[in-house]
C-alpha cells in the first residue's frame, strides 16, 4: 500500500481544523484517516506532501449545475449548430479546466454527449471531474427549449437538448429514454425562462410532473427541476423533486416546505450577473439576487453550489468558483463552502464524497490562503494541488 500524507489547515466539508492530517491510500483512492495532528498514525515510509503554512486542504469542489455547450457563440442557435463530435471534443477540454480549478465532481444538466463524457472520465480515457449527467432534459412541446424558428420535427430532433413529452405516458417514456442513454439524473423544465418575453410560463401539469418523478424513482434516478416562478416551484416541490434549479421567485411558505422536505436549492446566482445575460433588469432576477437567498437562509433550505456555467466561448469553465463567492455574500463563508463540498455531494447522490473523513474518496484540493476567511482563495490562480481518487494531478 502506498500512503500519502498531507498536513496543515483543513476544512473537512463541514468545519475548520487549524492543524490536521490527511492520510491517503493512493492505490485504492480513499482517505484512510483524518484528524487533528497527533491523532493520526503516520507510517515511516509514507510520502509527505509539503505544504506552505498558508495553505488550506479541502474536499474536491463540486459544481451541481453545469453545461458543455461547446460553441464559439452564445445562445440556443449557436449551441445547436455545433456538431455532436466537436461538442464532445471541446467538452473534454472544458472538463480538464474544471479539474485544474479544483472541481472533482460536477452535475451536467443538458448538453450534447453528457453521458459519453461521463463514461470517458470514468474509464480513464480523458481527465476531468466525475460527471453526473442528465443527458437530455425533458421539455414540453412549445416550451422554452422548443425553438419556434424551426419546423417542429427539426426543432425537437436537431435543435434541442431535450426529449419532448406531452401527457403522463409520454413523460414516463422520456424518463426511460434518458435512463437508456446512461443518465444518472433527470432534469425537466418545470417552467420556461425569459426567452419569450418577460413573463415566465409554468410547464407540465400535475399529472405529467408526478409521472416524471414517479418513473425516475422507479429507475433509481434523482430529479432536478428547472423552475422560475412560484407556480412551477410549488408544483415541483409538492410532486417530490430532489432539487430546484435557479428557483427565481422563492417565497417564505415555499421555502418552509422545501426545508421540511429536504429539497435542495441550486440558485445559480452568478450567471445572472454576467454581462451576456439579457434579463438582468427583470424584477424576478433582481429579487433573486437579493431577497430569495435571504428567505432560503432564514427558512433553513439546503442551498447547493451550482454555477450554471455554459461552457461556450462567452462563459467558459474554469471560473466556476465565482458562484461560491456569490453565495457567501448571503450564507457566510462556511455555509458557502459546505454548499460546494459535502452538501453538493449529497445532492448529487455521490457516496462517500465531499468530506475529509476515513473511508471517503480521496478527492482533495489544496489552495493558497484560507477560504473560510476569503472565498476568493478558491480562484484557479490559488490552486496549489488537486488530488483525485488518491492521484496527485
Amino acid at each position: 500500500m502506498s500512503t500519502l500524507i498531507l498536513r496543515g489547515r483543513a476544512f473537512d466539508g463541514k468545519s475548520q481544523h487549524p492543524d490536521a492530517v490527511v492520510k491517503i491510500d493512493t492505490i485504492n483512492g480513499i482517505i484512510l484517516d483524518f484528524g487533528e495532528r497527533g491523532s493520526v498514525e503516520v507510517p515511516r515510509d509514507a510520502k509527505k506532501l509539503r505544504l506552505d503554512r498558508d495553505a488550506t486542504i479541502l474536499p474536491g469542489l463540486v459544481d451541481a449545475h453545469v453545461h458543455f455547450m461547446s460553441s464559439t457563440g452564445h445562445g440556443p442557435n449557436d449551441w445547436a449548430a455545433v456538431p455532436d463530435t466537436l461538442a464532445v471534443l471541446r467538452g473534454a477540454g472544458e472538463l480538464r479546466k474544471l479539474l485544474q480549478a479544483g472541481f472533482t465532481s460536477v452535475r451536467e444538466l443538458g448538453s450534447k454527449g453528457g453521458p459519453h463524457l461521463a463514461q470517458a472520465v470514468s474509464e480513464g480515457s480523458i481527465e476531468g471531474p466525475d460527471v453526473v449527467s442528465c443527458g437530455r432534459a425533458l421539455a414540453q412541446t412549445g416550451g422554452d427549449d422548443d425553438p419556434p424558428g424551426f419546423p417542429l420535427r427539426l426543432a425537437q430532433e436537431l435543435a434541442s437538448y431535450s426529449y419532448f413529452c406531452d401527457g403522463p405516458w409520454e413523460c414516463r417514456r422520456a424518463v426511460r429514454m434518458v435512463d437508456r442513454d446512461g443518465a444518472r439524473v433527470v432534469k425537466f423544465y418545470a417552467s420556461g425562462a425569459f426567452s419569450r418575453g418577460a413573463k415566465v410560463r409554468s410547464n407540465f401539469t400535475d399529472e405529467e410532473t408526478k409521472a416524471i418523478v414517479d418513473e425516475s424513482r422507479r429507475l433509481g434516478l434523482k430529479v432536478a427541476a428547472h423552475a422560475y416562478g412560484e407556480e412551477a416551484m410549488e408544483r415541483a416541490v409538492r410532486c417530490g423533486v430532489d432539487s430546484i434549479e435557479h428557483g427565481l421567485g422563492l417565497t417564505s411558505s415555499l421555502a418552509s416546505e422545501m426545508g421540511k422536505r429536504g429539497t435542495y436549492y441550486v440558485p445559480t446566482l452568478h450567471i445572472y450577473r454576467n454581462p451576456v445575460y439579457k434579463n438582468r433588469d427583470n424584477e424576478l432576477v433582481k429579487k433573486h439576487l437579493s431577497e430569495d437567498m435571504q428567505i432560503a437562509r432564514e427558512k433553513g433550505v439546503k442551498v447547493v453550489m451550482g454555477s450554471d456555467t455554459i461552457g461556450d466561448r462567452t462563459i467558459p469553465h474554469g471560473r466556476n468558483y465565482e458562484e461560491i463567492v456569490e453565495e457567501a455574500r448571503f450564507l457566510g463563508n462556511r455555509e458557502a463552502l459546505i454548499a460546494a463540498t459535502s452538501r453538493a455531494a449529497e445532492c448529487l447522490g455521490l457516496e462517500n464524497a465531499g468530506m475529509l473523513a476515513s473511508g471517503f474518496r480521496a478527492d482533495l484540493v489544496v489552495v493558497r490562503g484560507d477560504p473560510s476567511k476569503n472565498t476568493r482563495a478558491l480562484a484557479p490562480e490559488n490552486i496549489v494541488h488537486v488530488i483525485k481518487r488518491g492521484r496527485l494531478l
